[in-house]
């Protein structure tokens, strides 16, 4: 059914990002889009970007860019801001990192040097690897929440932005399970108060931005967002809400190779999955609470591709194990490495073999930014709540808790591209294509 109705707000004025962790991922997105509105690289990977989008039937020959297609946010009225533990700038930080050639950053480096973080909130009974002295002080964690809020709202008078979004840059957080305390406002209210430890502080955050009317994006496999309490308050303040957890090597790889597997009936003994990576996430997921929260996030995936329960005879039985390493000398260079056995015609075996010798924050750098820019583009035109439409970008997508997630990479790009069709008054592609035969 066409939406004929949808009505998409222009995007006057500039964009405030908001994000807690100014670490290698987001000080290697600033910086790139600083770069690239100098003319010195190409924004690679970024579908808002780069990105054609079908219209019509194949004989209209209707390709235009996504950018020109959907009004998006431009990347000069983006104003980029954010928390971190530690005090160094943008250009500090993105030179400790490590991830992008010190000569590009030179180039870019009176623009990096004006983004200090303000004070994180952070509690290391939620991520034991880390800590640093640039951090809040409150009696409770509902103090700890005014304070963002307040941050939030001198962010936006100083930097004089029409609106904001707030995505999750920072660590992974220790594995949490929903309790009562997240089943609804007042109880998450109440457990700020009492400084209830299931709240973590990336729920803070989430809580702080839907206050203070900004949409919440999660960048992590944290529990976040993904509770009762604050997907409600995101409807009630008419907010989009999305993640969790930036697909960016191994998994990427998985909803890619899997999808296609799956298309041709082949079976599946086992995937055997290990990383190694050197940067700040490394040597927090080297934590094993902080790992539980990864891996939850990273093995879902499979079973949620191959269906085996319908399939039994070909993913009934598989052995999924996942690992990661925290390997310094690597830094931002993670490698992921799979071993996967299959098995074909008559059960015969065979063997796939990945050696992904991957850049972590390049690959989700183009991930924020999009994101970033298809929230505030839904935040326009109305729509609240959860964006399902935006799995694409996620390892462990959210959804209505009466649907399973889609980890298909080729499904989700389909529903993205449908969606912004949708948004526009366009026909879905259905791909059926007898039209053209008959």
């Amino acid at each position: 059914m066409i939406n004929r109705n949808m009505t998409i707000e222009k995007p006057k004025g500039t964009v405030g990002v908001l994000i807690p962790g100014l670490g290698a991922v987001s000080t290697t997105l600033i910086a790139g889009v600083y770069a690239v509105l100098r003319g010195l690289a190409k924004p690679v990977g970024s579908l808002t970007q780069m990105a054609t989008i079908r219209l019509g039937k194949r004989t209209e020959k209707r390709t235009p860019m996504i950018k020109d297609f959907v009004p998006l946010a431009k990347l000069e009225d983006l104003e980029f801001g954010g928390w971190d533990i530690f005090p160094d700038n943008c250009y500090e930080s993105a030179v400790k990192a490590g991830v992008l050639d010190g000569r590009l950053l030179e180039k870019i480096r009176p623009q990096l040097e004006a983004i200090k973080p303000m004070s994180a909130v952070f509690s290391r009974d939620y991520v034991r690897k880390l800590d640093g002295p640039n951090v809040k002080k409150g009696a409770t964690k509902y103090d700890l929440a005014l304070q963002l809020i307040e941050d939030c709202k001198h962010f936006q008078e100083e930097k004089k932005v029409s609106r904001c979004i707030m995505i999750w840059c920072a660590s992974t957080e220790v594995f949490l399970k929903p309790t009562p305390v997240h089943t609804t406002m007042e109880s998450f209210e109440r457990g700020l108060k009492n400084n209830a430890p299931e709240i973590a502080p990336s729920m803070i955050y989430a809580y702080a931005a839907l206050k203070s009317g900004i949409p919440f994006a999660n960048g992590a496999p944290n529990l976040t967002i993904d509770i009762p309490a604050l997907t409600q308050l995101a409807r009630e303040q008419n907010l989009p809400i999305c993640g969790k957890d930036f697909k960016t090597g191994q998994t990427l790889m998985k909803t890619i190779i899997a999808p296609g597997l799956k298309a041709r009936m082949l079976g599946l003994n086992g995937w055997f999955s290990t990383n190694i990576l050197g940067n700040r996430d490394g040597e927090v997921l080297d934590d094993p609470d902080s790992f539980k929260t990864k891996e939850e996030s990273k093995l879902s995936v499979l079973e949620y591709i191959l269906q085996p329960r319908m399939y039994p005879d070909l993913y009934g039985n598989i052995s999924h194990k996942v690992s990661i390493h925290y390997y310094p000398p690597r830094r931002d260079n993670k490698e992921g490495w799979d071993n996967i056995d299959i098995f074909g015609w008559l059960g015969y075996d065979m063997q796939i073999k990945i050696d992904f010798l991957c850049r972590d924050s390049i690959l989700a750098a183009p991930i924020v930014l999009d994101v970033v820019l298809f929230m505030d583009l839904a935040k326009r035109s109305g729509m609240s709540g959860i964006q399902e439409w935006l799995s694409f970008y996620f390892k462990s997508p959210m959804h209505a808790p009466e649907l399973y997630p889609e980890h298909d990479l080729f499904i989700q790009l389909m529903k993205l591209k449908n969606t912004l069709r949708y948004m526009c008054g366009e026909e879905p592609i259905t791909h059926l294509g007898l039209e053209y035969y008959d």
